[in-house]
């Protein structure tokens, strides 16, 4: 299986890539999978570029190809205006409208504070929400205050295991020849899972 990560964070070293680094380990200690992690920060001329002529650029053609090919998402962003950064909007602006459909995605934020920690459900969730994919029911926050202290890797651990199920799960209804043709209904069904309650 392949589990993509898309880190929007700016600076080196970033929190925001060190949780998604947190996310995507915890998350294949629990399944196999391949990671492959997209940067944004390294993209942001072509997302650009992108916006205005229409056409992506090498490295960002590869980068929408790999997380349209993903069978789960780890979606992490930096907390800019109470809201996600501009360059990771910009990324899913540019997206294939039908890439996430089905789709497992982990949402999670970096902040300077706890305050915003509500940019997960008012924010990050409706934005995955309209692009249909199926948003795990844990997100997590990390405010400049929770590294090294108690919460953070249980929040970490219990998302980690909702998408390596959801991804094995999805990954066992699809047809063993060939590519996805169970129709998305089907596979939530096998899940026991509403598409309403997800």
């Amino acid at each position: 299986m392949k589990l993509v990560v898309v880190s929007a964070g700016l600076s080196v070293p970033s929190s925001t890539r060190l949780l998604a680094d947190r996310l995507a380990t915890a998350t294949a200690d629990r399944v196999p999978a391949e990671i492959q992690v997209v940067e944004l920060r390294d993209l942001a001329v072509e997302i650009a570029h992108n916006l205005t002529n229409g056409f992506p650029g090498k490295k960002l053609a590869a980068a929408l190809t790999a997380v349209t090919e993903a069978d789960g998402l780890i979606a992490v962003t930096p907390v800019f205006s109470a809201s996600y950064s501009g360059l990771f909007k910009s990324f899913f602006d540019v997206l294939e409208k039908d890439a996430l459909v089905g789709k497992p995605v982990l949402i999670a934020a970096t902040g300077g504070s706890a305050r915003h920690s509500l940019v997960l459900d008012h924010a990050l969730r409706p934005l995955f929400a309209y692009l249909r994919a199926i948003v795990l029911p844990t997100a997590v926050y990390a405010a400049s205050e929770d590294w090294g202290a108690e919460g953070l890797p249980e929040r970490i651990d219990r998302a980690a295991g909702e998408l390596a199920t959801l991804m094995q799960g999805l990954s066992a209804t699809r047809p063993a020849d060939g590519p996805t043709v169970v129709p998305f209904a089907d596979q939530l069904a096998a899940l026991n899972i509403s598409p309403s309650g997800v």
